[in-house]
């Protein structure tokens, strides 16, 4: 008996041991929150540019390079984010593109799939959730305003509880989303002064109003308490940032920060080049 008693003992030991070893494993796993990189602009990253590397390789990258989110995600690639001590600055919402708030038929099924990954968002933590309009398909500006007004108001009571700010992106129409109807800033501010809550804001895509609109700079400032998030890109052709296009993204950034904005700016420019070094160059290029 004391044989038998010695050697459950010693496997009871072993046992723990191991848990322990496994329970620190789980521990050193998930890091602290990654040190945001110098300067006054919060950084991130949009997942989609990147279709060679996994959610956990970016992650990687961006934590090293003081990027402190990688957005357009949802809730199944969250946990990964974490390990790496990131966050996701703009999560993905239940609308497309082409079908969003701007036609009352949807609002049935967006409704309820936007009160659903507001409350994800809040529980991850996470400011944003990103929303669309929808394309014109006939339907005239004011009627598709209304619309949207009518939705949205539907949900912005949810976001309000729960600390969450819906972004509606504003997008091209004469090169990459023919169609689209928030196409123009002055159509999305409107929108929001009807909407009429501060957790309704535009995500102000850089590249898609220079093709657009032009005049960025003065864009920003004259709208800045409408604006809750940005996205970069090179034009023309949406790649690197660099002197290689039209933009200069040094002034932009100190006027998005001179603004008093405290959000994110993602890039959201596709790679000509190796990847992670045209990244590392935009998140340099956007430090200010």
């Amino acid at each position: 008996m004391s044989t038998s008693l010695s050697r459950r003992a010693a496997l009871q030991k072993l046992a723990g041991g191991a848990l322990l070893a496994s329970t620190a494993g789980l521990a050193t796993a998930r890091r602290a929150p990654a040190a945001p990189r110098p300067g006054r602009i919060n950084h991130s990253v949009c997942k989609w540019c990147y279709p060679d590397l996994s959610v956990a390789e970016l992650a990687e990258a961006a934590a090293e390079m003081g990027i402190a989110s990688i957005e357009l995600l949802g809730p199944e690639d969250w946990p990964t984010l974490e390990r790496y001590g990131l966050i996701c600055a703009m999560a993905n919402g239940p609308s497309r593109i082409p079908d969003g708030f701007n036609r009352t038929e949807n609002h049935e099924w967006l409704i309820p799939q936007f009160r659903e990954r507001i409350r994800e968002v809040a529980e991850a933590g996470y400011p944003n959730v990103i929303c669309f309009s929808g394309n014109r398909a006939g339907l005239d500006d004011e009627t598709g305003l209304e619309n949207c007004v009518t939705g949205l108001k539907a949900i912005v009571p949810d976001a309000e509880r729960h600390g969450v700010t819906i972004c509606m992106e504003l997008l091209n129409s004469k090169v990459n989303h023919p169609d689209y109807m928030c196409d123009r800033t002055a159509w999305g501010v409107e929108l929001v002064k009807r909407v009429g809550s501060e957790r309704f804001k535009l995500l102000y895509d850089i590249y898609h109003m220079q093709i657009m609109e032009g005049d960025i700079i003065r864009t920003i400032r004259d709208n800045k308490d409408y604006i809750g998030h940005y996205h970069t890109g090179g034009n023309p052709g949406r790649h690197e940032i660099d002197e290689t296009q039209e933009l200069y993204y040094p002034a932009i950034m100190r006027a998005i920060v001179e603004t008093g904005f405290t959000g994110y700016v993602a890039q959201e420019f596709v790679p000509s080049r190796e990847p992670l070094v045209s990244l590392r160059e935009a998140i340099e290029i956007c430090t200010v």
